[in-house]
């Protein structure tokens, strides 16, 4: 049997690995160190839990014993998708090289520039990052790779599904040519194949399973339901609970709002859940991923970037709440459970219109997938759901309804009372001005130069209507035109002039 002894690590790395409990290295372990020692190009092809961030850690470590780095000149460099799966291979450093005294930079997003330029001028021995960061970094002249010995691609399959692919070829091209290169992927499609070849001088191949193939050590089935999401939401809840040997586990949606409803109604349900997706800022997603692996939490409700490598290793189950559009991302789902050689088990449900992604997975990985008590056609007709899940005709909205008919009902009550108000100040004006008109004209002689202009006569009494609008209108003219001056002559215009 081959132990970690036999495989050329240094005294070191050979200390730390005992003193976190390992003897005996994995497949994919054993294939790749001895010949990333010797500086040969690897590439590495396994399924997901395997190990493989071990076998590229361990060797880089003993190479790294030997010069030390130096200001913004970063000795390796290791490309990851995500920042969950950058944060858990600088942890591996941080594991097995306790022993050595290097430098580790971690470049990810939703940290701050100053914190990353600060461990930048101090010299990275091992630098972690994702493609976007990197750039950034390099672009404002805080970074010169001419100094980088081995490039790591981690996840390339899942470097290609987010489009990091020409960010990575131009990565590439700023480091040394001379560069020993660690490629490793879960999945070898042809895309990923052609891109080994680019980047890769006479590599030492290491595959230990079968191309896209998932852990024997994890039971899977299908489970049948209706599409309507309050429908798959009861079957979910009632599978979590049937499942007596549960400790935790991840529940996959293919979408971000997905993860969020699911996650509220599970709450609501009261389940011990949390949730992860992309558009959480990074300290948000580290001290969710930090609650379920500390057991806080017993439920993870996730999208697809929980999906890859993340190395949490008692996981008992996994639930996709939907089935994978990409086949691939099946594998990893459910590489989630069933690591280190652990037991696990993973649930899929299924719905009619799901059918073609359901068998699209199946030809994947070359396996045909149990269903759990029947398949679609013994689907019973759509089960009434609780009353908090379905939409309800009563209850709160109609209170909402009857609480509009109440909000117009004072609003009108309230608008009948400010006319009424309104009408009563428009009277009292008018009665006002017409006692001050009467007394203004009582004993004053017509067209005098003291005599300015006079009022108008007050309407008759009985047209207060009229007076009433006409206030409001004093722009219109719908009285007679007048013909010259009338009684009002300006007083200056009586003046006789000189002869």
């Amino acid at each position: 049997m081959t132990t970690f002894s036999d495989l050329g690590l240094s005294q070191k790395v050979l200390s730390a690995v005992t003193d976190a409990g390992y003897v005996t290295p994995t497949p994919i372990q054993a294939g790749a160190i001895p010949p990333a020692l010797q500086r040969r190009d690897i590439l590495g092809i396994a399924q997901t839990g395997t190990g493989k961030t071990a076998s590229f850690v361990l060797p880089m470590l003993t190479l790294l014993e030997k010069g030390r780095a130096r200001a913004r000149m970063p000795r390796t460099l290791i490309l990851e998708p995500t920042r969950e799966l950058a944060a858990q291979v600088a942890e591996n450093f941080e594991k097995y090289g306790k022993n050595h005294k290097l430098n580790i930079a971690l470049l990810i997003g939703g940290v701050s520039f100053e914190d990353q330029d600060r461990k930048l001028e101090r010299g990275a021995d091992v630098l972690i990052c994702t493609p976007g960061r990197l750039l950034d970094h390099f672009e404002r002249g805080k970074l010169l790779m001419t100094g980088v010995e081995v490039f790591v691609i981690d996840e390339a399959d899942r470097m290609l599904d987010m489009g990091f692919i020409p960010d990575i070829e131009r990565i590439a091209k700023l480091i040394p040519f001379t560069r020993q290169t660690l490629f490793f992927s879960a999945t070898m499609p042809p895309e990923i194949q052609k891109l080994a070849d680019r980047f890769l001088q006479n590599p030492e191949r290491v595959e230990v399973s079968a191309r896209s193939s998932t852990a024997t050590t994890v039971t899977q089935r299908l489970v049948a339901s209706h599409s309507k999401d309050y429908e798959k939401r009861a079957v979910l809840r009632d599978l979590i609970r049937s499942q007596d040997e549960l400790k935790n586990a991840i529940i996959f949606c293919n979408r971000k709002k997905d993860v969020a409803d699911l996650f509220r109604s599970l709450d609501r349900h009261g389940f011990s859940v949390g949730a992860l997706h992309g558009d959480m800022d990074q300290r948000s997603r580290m001290t969710m991923l930090a609650n379920f692996k500390d057991g806080n939490i017993k439920l993870l409700v996730a999208s697809d970037v929980a999906a890859r490598g993340l190395d949490i290793p008692d996981v008992s189950h996994v639930f996709n709440f939907d089935v994978p559009i990409h086949a691939e991302d099946y594998v990893h789902r459910i590489g989630r459970t069933g690591r280190a050689g652990r037991s696990g088990a993973s649930f899929t449900l299924v719905t009619k219109r799901d059918t073609k992604f359901s068998d699209a997975i199946e030809k994947l990985i070359d396996k045909k997938i149990e269903w759990h008590n029947g398949d679609l056609s013994a689907l019973p007709p759509a089960a009434e759901s609780d009353e908090r899940e379905r939409p309800r005709k009563g209850g709160r909205d109609k209170d909402r309804e009857r609480g509009r008919g109440r909000d117009r009902q004072d609003s009108h009550k309230a608008d009948t009372r400010k006319a009424d108000d309104r009408s009563d100040t428009i009277d009292q004006e008018k009665r006002v001005e017409t006692v001050k008109a009467e007394r203004k004209n009582e004993g004053r002689p017509q067209n005098t130069v003291r005599n300015q202009r006079q009022p108008h006569a007050p309407y008759p009494a009985n047209d207060d209507n009229r007076d009433r609008r006409n206030r409001y209108r004093r722009d219109e003219d719908d009285g007679p035109t007048p013909l010259g001056f009338g009684d009002e002559i300006p007083a200056f215009m009586l003046i006789a002039g000189k002869a």
